[in-house]
């Protein structure tokens, strides 16, 4: 709370006399404090990576096996490999993901290397380490590549600006510098179809799932094709208003997009007034498909105090948000919506398959216990991942061996994204559950997680986590 008193009150209780002078002199500091931080985070990232170069192969056997650990590029041309499991540990140590720590490393080797001025002027605090990060994620990821020379002659025609300019400037600057080294080919007057690089699209972001239920759709069209979209939308939102919608017209809009996905527009044209000519060979007459068919995975929590009462607000797995009860029942009664209703699934049965692979109540189960990948702080939707062992299962003995060390059962199960698969099974990280759901990580040098269903905790000081509490039922 900000005080409104002519002296305000610091943390600690006591007094705090500063002026306003003082409390900007105070936040400048700070901010390059904060900058000397990410400079020396970067330089560490840098070392991080020339203390792992990737393995010979000259010392290895005549062959590799899939799945093994390998050299990982991720830095532009003229820029060091490293060994691809060392980038895993240095994001639990920082608190992000793997990806987040690959590109941290990479932003780190393009600065060093292949943008040296850059490099030299973050760590003389001349420009803050994310305006570098930037530059350097756009000449990694340019198309076509950039030779280490392009990128030099970036790299001395951008550094004198980076610190004076905002992102946006500073994204068209780097956007002109790349292009001048990729000039366009000249074109042929006479070829009727010059080659250009085709870069039509229509991306979803279905698991960035917004409060009400929306998410967004970015599309690169073909200009005929754009105008005729544009008029459809914009015929349907003129027909939903002249139906009495009160939405706005970028909600109607919207709207109308979705009525032309499910190929109708706002009336039901297979009600019960259809017109008798559309009958099959027999004179029934037919009905269209589902014109919707939605799969998601909604929980809500619900009592029995006086009859059945459903709480409002749910969570969503895709994409891990939440959801309004009353926008799912608006999904459901819209017409040709195909329901279906799955059984509850109960997160504390421990379920046991006979044999190595998991039944499908068992993926259900998992899933929904897990929610993400389990290793230290990754986020990949538990969905998207593969069940692994955690003990491994012996294929050498007998199914119903009672010895058997790694039974396909739900506390010896957890879901894995296929990189942490891989580090789990070929890396030098030891993982254990002792409790469902629960697990135990220790990297390579000794940093020991926690990961259950609530996120990832270090516990170095922890040797003996306790169990998570009792989890209800879930439905699938």
């Amino acid at each position: 709370m900000i005080s409104t008193s002519p002296r305000a009150t610091s943390v600690a209780g006591e007094p705090d006399a500063m002026s306003a002078r003082e409390v900007l002199d105070l936040a400048r500091s700070q901010q390059a404090a904060e900058d000397a931080a990410a400079a020396r985070k970067l330089e560490a990232a840098a070392r991080w990576a020339d203390l792992h170069p990737p393995q010979s192969r000259h010392h290895a056997a005549s062959f590799t096996l899939d799945g093994i650990e390998h050299e990982e590029a991720i830095a532009g041309d003229g820029c060091p490999t490293v060994a691809e499991f060392c980038i895993a540990e240095l994001g639990t140590v920082l608190g992000i993901s793997t990806t987040a720590a690959k590109r941290l490393i990479g932003h780190a080797l393009e600065l060093r290397h292949r943008l040296p001025r850059l490099w030299a002027a973050v760590h003389a605090g001349c420009v803050p380490a994310w305006r570098a990060r930037l530059v350097a994620e756009a000449t990694i990821h340019a198309t076509p590549a950039l030779t280490p020379a392009s990128v030099a002659w970036i790299d001395a025609q951008v550094t004198p600006f980076a610190a004076k300019v905002g992102p946006a400037q500073l994204d068209r600057l780097v956007a002109e510098a790349i292009a001048r080294q990729h000039p366009a080919e000249p074109v042929d007057p006479d070829d009727p179809h010059p080659a250009c690089p085709d870069g039509r699209h229509v991306t979803i972001d279905a698991d960035q799932v917004g409060f009400g239920g929306t998410t967004s759709v970015a599309a690169q069209l073909d200009l005929a094709d754009a105008l005729d979209l544009d008029h459809a939308l914009q015929t349907g939102a003129a027909e939903l208003k002249a139906l009495g919608s009160t939405e706005s017209l970028g909600a109607r809009r919207a709207m109308a997009l979705g009525h032309l996905a499910r190929r109708q527009l706002a009336l039901d044209l297979a009600s019960a007034t259809r017109l008798a000519a559309d009958t099959d060979l027999a004179g029934q007459p037919t009905s269209l498909p589902a014109a919707r068919a939605l799969e998601f995975h909604l929980h809500f929590s619900a009592g029995l105090a006086g009859g059945l009462e459903i709480d409002h607000l749910g969570r969503m797995d895709e994409g891990q948000r939440l959801m309004v009860l009353d926008l799912v029942k608006s999904w459901c009664g819209d017409s040709h919506t195909k329901i279906t209703v799955k059984p509850v699934i109960d997160l504390n049965t421990e379920l046991t398959a006979p044999g190595y692979q998991p039944t499908g109540r068992q993926r259900e189960q998992i899933a929904l216990r897990d929610r993400t990948c389990v290793f230290p702080w990754c986020s990949q939707p538990a969905r998207r991942c593969d069940l692994d062992h955690t003990v491994p299962f012996d294929h050498h003995a007998a199914c119903d061996d009672p010895a058997q060390p790694g039974a396909t059962t739900t506390s010896n199960l957890g879901a894995l994204c296929r990189r942490h698969h891989r580090l789990k099974t070929h890396g030098r990280w030891q993982v254990s559950q002792p409790a469902s759901g629960v697990f135990r990580w220790t990297s390579p040098h000794g940093h020991t997680y926690r990961r259950d269903s609530t996120g990832t905790t270090r516990v170095d000081s922890d040797p003996d986590p306790p169990a998570p509490p009792n989890r209800s039922s879930r439905a699938a």
